[in-house]
């Protein structure tokens, strides 16, 4: 999407349009995509060549983190949608990123999932991780969020009253 006025900041440095993005980031996307022959740690181990920053015991330890087994040999295209995202998330946190970008992240799990993801989200901002979440729903907002800026009809305003939120 094109600037239209700002600027753009992420831990101190200016991004510019069309420029690369650091590589202390880390991002899922609503759906994330990954190649359906291969396994989930395959994928990983494919995506973490292209920067090489990252070795195989780590890849596994992110898989494990969200609940994935580093050694089963499903290939991703059978994997349920929890199971993709869980896989989404475990790419997103391997290279232990500063910044997270996360989009609607519990997409597709059940409620243990839920639980599960959101104790890992907890964990990482404890250790320092930045996590921008953006989500429709008010029970990871309620308890995840330090901050939150809501949304309405293209108009970005700052809620102070984090407990308001409804429950679901």
């Amino acid at each position: 999407m094109p600037l239209t006025s700002g600027s753009i900041q992420v831990n101190g440095r200016h991004i510019e349009t069309g420029k690369t993005v650091p590589d202390d980031i880390g991002a899922i996307i609503e759906t994330p995509g990954f190649l359906p022959n291969y396994s989930g740690f395959r994928n990983l181990k494919f995506l973490a060549t292209l920067r090489g920053r990252i070795k195989d015991a780590e890849i596994r330890k992110a898989m494990q983190q969200v609940g994935l087994d580093p050694e089963s040999r499903k290939h991703v295209g059978k994997y349920s949608l929890g199971m993709r995202q869980r896989l989404g998330i475990a790419q997103a946190i391997m290279e232990h990123p500063k910044l997270l970008v996360l989009d609607e992240p519990m997409n597709g799990l059940d409620n243990n999932g839920v639980r599960e993801i959101r104790e890992l989200f907890i964990a990482l901002k404890k250790e320092g991780t930045t996590i921008l979440m953006a989500t429709h729903s008010s029970d990871d907002v309620r308890e995840l969020c330090d901050t939150v800026h809501e949304m309405d009809c293209g108009v970005i305003s700052k809620r102070d009253d984090l407990n308001s939120f409804p429950t679901t």
